[in-house]
């Protein structure tokens, strides 16, 4: 009787320990942190500026068109938005000194500039070497796709490209796949490059304040990882009708050695 007793607290034990809780699995729980206000949120995402390796999509307009044509990528109007190649290869990649080549204008330091704001250093430029005001020049600049990486405990890892402006962890995660009950949604790592390295963040998925972190939106490079809960390396089963079946075959494999070494 007393073996039976303990053999049913040592499975309810592992029963326990092993199921993953429903609390591990929801998103945005309200776990007591006050939100801010939709304004306030606006206000701690700053302005993602550009970094070593990015690609800029740089278009200039103007009156004239074809005085501008130089520094327009050709058969710009049938540029199809989808193609991260031809982004690629039309695109203005920042160098290791921080700088892009703009045809007649030679090298322009954008590193550190949004993209705000190199819009108006390209254009003060054309202004003072190309053109006059009655140009009516206008620039736009863009980074050409967001690009990141997603590995670990997502539906399809990989790296993929976004042409978006901004987006949220919960969108990048929706482009990889949904994490399994067996991703880790309460540690969820942000690996981010800047001037002096890489660094790592964490987001805690399952709390609505996580709509408060700076690391909210990912930003370009980025590298998110999802880690395994320690329930899928035990390898008893995430629910507990699979750990209860895992523990009744071993037992049963462990009655039957028992019984066969006793013949």
């Amino acid at each position: 009787m007393k073996k039976f007793l303990v053999l049913t607290l040592l499975t309810f034990n592992v029963l326990v320990t092993s199921c993953i809780s429903q609390k591990d699995t929801i998103y945005l729980q309200n776990k007591g942190n006050a939100l801010n206000e939709p304004a306030e949120l606006l206000e701690k995402q700053q302005p993602y500026r550009i970094q070593i390796h990015d690609i800029l999509n740089i278009r200039v307009k103007s009156l004239d068109q074809e005085a501008v044509q130089i520094f327009n990528p050709t058969g710009d109007e049938n540029l199809n938005a989808g193609s991260a190649e031809r982004a690629y290869f039309d695109g203005f990649t920042v160098d290791l000194h921080g700088e892009i080549r703009i045809p007649t204008l030679g090298k322009v330091s954008v590193l550190g500039y949004t993209t705000e704001e190199i819009e108006k250093i390209i254009e003060e430029k054309l202004l003072k070497e190309q053109f006059k005001e009655t140009a009516n020049i206008f620039v736009t600049v863009k980074l050409s796709g967001l690009r990141f990486t997603a590995n670990g405990e997502v539906g399809s890892p990989g790296t993929i490209t976004l042409f978006q402006e901004r987006v949220n962890i919960f969108e990048a995660i929706a482009n990889v796949g949904e994490i399994p009950i067996t991703g880790d949604k309460k540690d969820v790592l942000i690996i981010r490059q800047y001037p002096q390295g890489q660094k790592i963040h964490h987001l805690d998925l399952t709390d609505v304040a996580v709509m408060n972190s700076p690391y909210y939106y990912i930003q370009p490079n980025d590298i998110i990882y999802v880690k395994p809960l320690k329930q899928k390396s035990w390898g008893t089963g995430t629910t507990g009708t699979q750990t209860l079946t895992t523990i009744i075959s071993v037992l049963s494999l462990v009655t039957t050695g028992i019984i066969l070494l006793r013949i």
